[in-house]
């Protein structure tokens, strides 16, 4: 799936800091026209791309290419990363030499994530480079809860100073590149059965609402042995994964047009009862809802987490 990320032609891309709890989960498989790369300050996060499943814990440095479709299929609680996207035309501006050309691919060489473990001292600088970049991109609070450009709502990237921010994208594109190229390319990756890679495909659909027996059947399993494989190689339990997959649809809902209520949009998310909904969101945002979601007088609509407790 092609992702707009709309981003104002002012803007040569967008950085910010992804914090899982205050981060909604967007699960589903997609790609975009800029080139993303992450930077993981901690916890872990876990991608699939090709076939394959990665997973990224600290100090790890990676790209995703343009054209590589990939899915988010897990973030520990204490995740926390920098995303940062870069539009072609930076790109083919700052990359004129030959030791830059691998930035100006469509997808990555090779096969899997492109990545690497900086040394901490790289990383310590890389990080302390990244926070000053993302200085005047507006409330972090925000930015998490439209994942940095708006998934479904009319929110658009706003930074306060346009040319700083474009010139600290282009130096840390050339930067984390130079990092890539001195450290190792690894390749940790779990080679994901046809049958695994069947049952994320129909849990992102929507319109599923089956059993996990069901749809172990579907993919030629029994029911227990479908969940051990599906919880080795993705590295999330079964049951996790729907929830999350059920989580990042609940945020969708709220964002609609129609204003649906807080119950509306937890059935319509696929939870079985506000209970079951309770249990899940206060293990992945550490309170309950009503306690976790601001309420707009002004519009009727739940807004945003407040900070969590012990961050600036």
């Amino acid at each position: 799936m092609l992702q707009n990320l709309k981003l104002a032609p002012i803007y040569d891309g967008f950085i910010f800091l992804a914090e899982s709890t205050r981060n909604p989960p967007f699960l589903r498989s997609h790609h975009h026209a800029e080139l993303e790369l992450n930077l993981v300050v901690a916890g872990t996060i876990t991608y699939v791309v090709g076939g394959e499943c990665f997973s990224f814990g600290p100090r790890s440095l990676l790209w995703l290419f343009p054209a590589q479709e990939h899915q988010l299929v897990d973030r520990s609680n204490d995740a926390r990363n920098f995303v940062a996207v870069f539009k072609p035309g930076l790109i083919a501006r700052a990359c004129s030499g030959e030791a830059y050309r691998g930035l100006k691919r469509k997808k990555g060489a090779g096969r899997g994530i492109l990545h690497t473990i900086l040394a901490p001292e790289d990383f310590d600088f890389l990080r302390r480079t990244m926070e000053r970049v993302t200085e005047g991109s507006g409330d972090p609070d925000v930015l998490n809860r439209e994942a940095g450009f708006g998934l479904v709502s009319d929110f658009r990237y706003e930074h306060r100073d346009p040319d700083g921010l474009n010139a600290g994208l282009c130096h840390l594109l050339l930067l984390c590149w130079r990092l890539q190229q001195a450290g190792a390319d690894r390749h940790a990756a779990v080679c994901l059965h046809p049958s695994i890679l069947k049952a994320i495909e129909i849990l992102s659909d929507n319109a599923w609402s089956g059993t996990f027996a069901q749809l172990a059947r579907r993919c030629g399993f029994s029911e227990a042995h479908f969940s051990r494989t599906f919880a080795r190689q993705v590295g999330v339990p079964l049951n996790r994964y729907r929830n999350s997959l059920r989580m990042g649809r609940f945020w969708e809902c709220l964002r609609k047009p129609a204003r649906p209520t807080l119950i509306e949009a937890v059935y319509e998310a696929g939870f079985g009862s506000y209970a079951q909904f309770y249990k899940v969101f206060v293990a992945a945002y550490g309170q309950g809802p009503r306690a976790c979601l601001r309420v707009s007088k002004k519009a009727g609509s739940f807004l945003c987490f407040p900070r969590p407790p012990g961050r600036g």
